[in-house]
């Protein structure tokens, strides 16, 4: 599984990023061009939302459930990377930009 870290996230054209927070925190803030998967959704259905072609950049509040989220996925054949920090880490980002 790999990570990557907020900064060369948002320097890839077009990333395919899923939010796996819950709807709430997700309506509260998120990346522009995310789409929110709660994490049960995804881990249970992941077919339903991603095929094995693409790469996927997985993030939650802090990068911990998304870190495990990966873990399942890739354990699968997904693609996936994790967003190390997750949203807080975007948070951050846009403070120095």
């Amino acid at each position: 599984m790999n990570n990557i870290d907020i900064f060369n996230l948002m320097n890839i054209s077009n990333p395919r990023i899923i939010d796996i927070r819950d709807n709430y925190k997700y309506s509260l803030g998120s990346i522009p061009g995310s789409i929110n998967v709660p994490y049960l959704f995804l881990v249970t259905n992941p077919g339903n939302y991603m095929n094995k072609k693409e790469t996927y950049y997985l993030l939650c509040d802090s990068g911990r459930t998304s870190y495990r989220c990966c873990l399942e996925l890739g354990d699968y054949g997904y693609d996936v990377v994790n967003v190390d920090g997750g949203y807080n880490a975007y948070l951050r980002y846009k403070e120095k930009t």
